[in-house]
């Protein structure tokens, strides 16, 4: 919750729903107005998200597995983070426990496909020597 000064009145804006996950339409981080791009950005720079987002899309796996391919990343950040993609659409618990992308997510990483290439070109632009 952020307290903001409106007419000299400190007044609490909620910048998330009750799930805890940013949405359209309701503040966010970086906008007022909760626009999807900001809403999504929102969520997507949350610690551990996109890494998640990335082990999901190679394969389904367990809490456990998630754990040790996130580099034994904290049960509870780890639960957190999990329950936020689920609230959010972008994961799903199966009948064995695993989680997995659902369409929206698998949407997603197709999505993200052409930030990755920009972002390879990008930083080429900058250090020409890497790689």
């Amino acid at each position: 919750m952020l307290l903001s000064k409106a007419k000299h009145k400190e007044v609490a804006v909620d910048r998330h729903d009750e799930a805890g996950i940013p949405r359209p339409g309701s503040p966010v981080r970086g906008s007022t107005t909760g626009r999807a791009p900001m809403a999504a950005l929102d969520l997507l720079g949350r610690r551990w998200i996109l890494r998640l987002i990335w082990e999901l899309s190679r394969e389904p796996a367990g809490f456990r597995a998630l754990q040790r391919r996130c580099d034994d990343m904290s049960s509870s950040v780890l639960n957190n983070r999990l329950r936020e993609l689920v609230d959010a659409r972008i994961a799903a618990q199966d009948p064995t426990g695993r989680y997995t992308l659902t369409p929206t997510g698998t949407r997603l990483v197709a999505a993200l496909a052409p930030l990755l290439e920009w972002s390879a070109e990008w930083a080429d632009e900058l250090d020409p020597d890497r790689g």
